[in-house]
């Protein structure tokens, strides 16, 4: 990546060199050549909320900021980015959006988010410690920044414009008002599920800010939850790619002998699903791990593994994070073991399953999704 400052070798994480998508964008580098042109110098108290895979932080490092991200893989990213350019360790100060932001705030740099509910928690957890002088530039690609976006920053925080677009990017230049009158902060969002969809129908879920359908089942789930596995028998259960926790809690609901383990890689979902699990007085044990899939996690250590695969990395459509998933679930899977998963029936899961496993089994399906099992042999 060219900076104002010189070049920077950045990648994503996990790494990979057949990795074509690349670990910054243009509003990265827009919002950079905008802070480089400033007359007046960074100072202060500096925090980055959203940095995707570390770009803004390692081009910014000198200014020790502080980074707030939701995302284990980014953090991961950004420590590796940071340790390539040569920064020592400590200057970034690197934090999650579930720990206790900076009390002063003098320069804030907000990578927007594709979830407007997660600007909305950002925002309201920053705003108290911003004051009038306090600098705060938004960035986004143009898709990415949308009145609403706008309206947030404006009703939270101040007084709001744009900048003219560059190479299809944007800049949001907010000026904070100490005085506003602010709303309060409506996350985390607490609902009562549906009836007709297994042990979990009526209970509570807890979703923080920007975990997926925070506000409603979704589709996908409500399809799994009427088709999960019988678990009787089984001693260790994984929620892979857990969300609010709502499929890992019916299963312990169903089986309270089981042990589920909770994974993703968003420390929001994580938190979401710990709070569904407390919530819900559930019996049994469980684990609640944020985490770069089923990393750390012992081989031949799980009989089941219950997955609904994202085909996002923000922006772009990959399958890398199901493919990896799948060969992660096969790893820790014992012999005999079984990957479920649910998925839209045009992804095509089938076919890697079967390049994983051997085998691939259509449990069920409807004009729009399909659920899989694949059963680990020797």
């Amino acid at each position: 990546m060219t900076t104002p400052w010189g070049e920077l070798a950045l990648t994503r994480f996990p790494e990979d060199p057949r990795e074509r998508l690349r670990a910054w964008d243009a509003s990265d580098a827009y919002l950079l050549r905008h802070l480089a042109a400033r007359e007046a110098p960074l100072t202060g108290t500096v925090v980055i909320v959203g940095d995707r895979w570390g770009a803004l932080a390692t081009a910014l490092a000198e200014h020790g900021p502080t980074q707030i991200t939701d995302s284990f893989l980014a953090q991961e990213a950004t420590r590796a980015n940071l340790a390539r350019a040569g920064v020592q360790p400590g200057t970034v100060r690197l934090l999650t959006t579930q720990d206790a932001p900076p009390e002063r705030i003098d320069v804030l740099l907000v990578r927007v988010p594709k979830s407007l509910a997660l600007l909305e928690d950002q925002l309201s957890r920053l705003a108290p410690a911003l004051h009038a002088d306090s600098v705060v530039v938004g960035t986004g690609m143009v898709k990415e920044i949308h009145t609403s976006t706008l309206r947030l920053f404006e009703r939270i925080v101040g007084p709001t414009r744009t900048s003219p677009a560059e190479q299809k990017a944007r800049l949001i230049f907010c000026t904070p008002d100490p005085s506003l009158s602010r709303p309060e902060n409506p996350w985390p969002y607490r609902y009562a599920l549906p009836d007709g969809i297994g042990p979990v129908s009526g209970r509570t879920v807890v979703n923080h800010a920007g975990v997926f359908c925070a506000d409603r089942l979704d589709i996908g789930t409500r399809f799994f939850l009427g088709h999960l596995p019988e678990t009787r028998g089984a001693r260790r259960v994984v929620d892979l790619g857990c969300g609010n926790g709502v499929v890992g809690t019916a299963v312990a609901l169903a089986d309270p002998q089981a042990e589920v383990l909770f994974v993703d890689e968003s420390f929001q979902a994580v938190a979401s699903a710990e709070a569904t699990y407390r919530a819900n007085g559930v019996p049994g044990h469980a684990e609640f791990r944020v985490g770069d899939g089923l990393a750390g996690v012992a081989s031949d250590s799980v009989d089941i593994v219950l997955n609904n695969p994202p085909f996002h990395s923000h922006q772009a459509t990959t399958d890398t994070t199901a493919w990896r998933m799948f060969s992660g679930a096969r790893r820790v899977l014992r012999p005999g073991g079984e990957l479920w998963v649910v998925g839209n029936r045009h992804l095509g899961y089938h076919v890697k399953l079967r390049r994983l496993f051997g085998n691939s089994e259509v449990v069920a399906s409807d004009p729009k999704f399909v659920v899989l099992r694949a059963v680990k042999r020797g």
